[in-house]
């Protein structure tokens, strides 16, 4: 883990995209759709509960959650959605992963590869930057007053999880990919508030850019991230706090 907290960078992305929140919204119900094709019970199907979870996180309205689960059997049930990953360069040198839900490989893999040229990037072959990243479930936990280390450790380590991370705003609480639905299900039954938790692809190592290549990075990851196949963006760029930034 880098010096920067990770829930500042959470809390700064949503912030950042407070105006275009009905996109995000649209993104984690296409997500929420195709999960429920496998059934609408999260109970039963765990794909479904972490993509809840995931909606959660971001503050996505229990009645939006709800109409999302019922276009499975709507007008998403006759769409076949492929779960298609791009990796490639980025300014400097960096590395990216993009996670893409898309109906279109062709559209999307050409807005993907646009997205990068135009901002100095560069699409590579599968493989190129992956084995840089490792695929892990990440629960960051909101630290409040009544919630301490200890506690969270606690729970943490009973759920499974590999281990936690103490941050000034946050817990971070690391899981393998097979026990994250678990132990995300369990910090929730014991009534812990998230900045967010999902599988991702964590570098395990971060790059510093000059102020120029950070300029050119954040502009490809806005126009990555506008793309309303795209999913999740992942990459290695220690981004600076919001207040390293003023």
């Amino acid at each position: 883990m880098s010096g920067h907290s990770h829930a500042a960078n959470v809390a700064k992305k949503k912030e950042k995209n407070a105006a275009i929140k009905g996109k995000i919204y649209t993104k984690i119900g296409r997500e929420l759709a195709v999960a429920a094709k496998a059934g609408a019970d999260p109970d039963t199907n765990s794909k479904l509960a972490d993509a809840i979870a995931k909606a959660r996180a971001a503050n996505m309205p229990n009645d939006n959650i709800k109409r999302c689960i019922a276009k499975a059997t709507g007008e998403f049930a006759a769409t076949t959605y492929e779960e298609l990953t791009y990796e490639g360069y980025g300014p400097s040198g960096s590395a990216i992963i993009v996670k893409t839900l898309t109906d279109n490989k062709n559209r999307t893999v050409d807005f993907v590869r646009t997205a990068m040229r135009k901002h100095g990037g560069q699409l590579g072959n599968a493989g190129c930057v992956s084995f840089t990243f490792q695929n892990m479930g990440v629960i960051v936990v909101e630290r409040t007053v009544d919630l301490d280390e200890d506690t969270v450790m606690e729970y943490a380590l009973d759920a499974g999880a590999d281990d936690v991370i103490t941050e000034d705003d946050a817990y971070v609480v690391n899981t393998s990919v097979s026990a994250f639905s678990e132990v995300r299900k369990y910090l929730e039954d014991k009534g812990l508030k998230f900045f967010s938790a999902q599988v991702e692809m964590v570098p395990q190592n971060k790059v510093t850019l000059d102020e120029e290549s950070l300029v050119k990075f954040n502009k490809l990851l806005d126009a990555l991230e506008d793309i309303d196949d795209v999913q999740d963006v992942y990459h290695n760029v220690d981004l600076p706090d919001e207040e390293d930034e003023d």
